[in-house]
């Protein structure tokens, strides 16, 4: 994976995480994210977010590290 690859999941990671802890209006009413409102209610939605998060910094990492190819 190109390390560019990489340095964007972490960055998308990390934006999805906060989002979710940090609970920014602008996030969760943001017309993607109001599917996952309507069905999970907001803190299910903060939770699927913070996890979908952890997992993309996470691959971004493993790419980064060359524990991917």
């Amino acid at each position: 994976m190109p390390l560019w690859v990489s340095i964007f999941f972490v960055l998308a990671g990390l934006f999805s995480f906060a989002g979710a802890v940090f609970n920014w209006d602008w996030f969760m009413t943001h017309y993607r994210a109001r599917l996952f409102v309507r069905v999970l209610g907001r803190n299910g939605a903060r939770v699927v977010y913070a996890l979908l998060g952890i997992f993309l910094a996470a691959l971004g990492l493993a790419g980064a590290f060359g524990l991917l190819t």
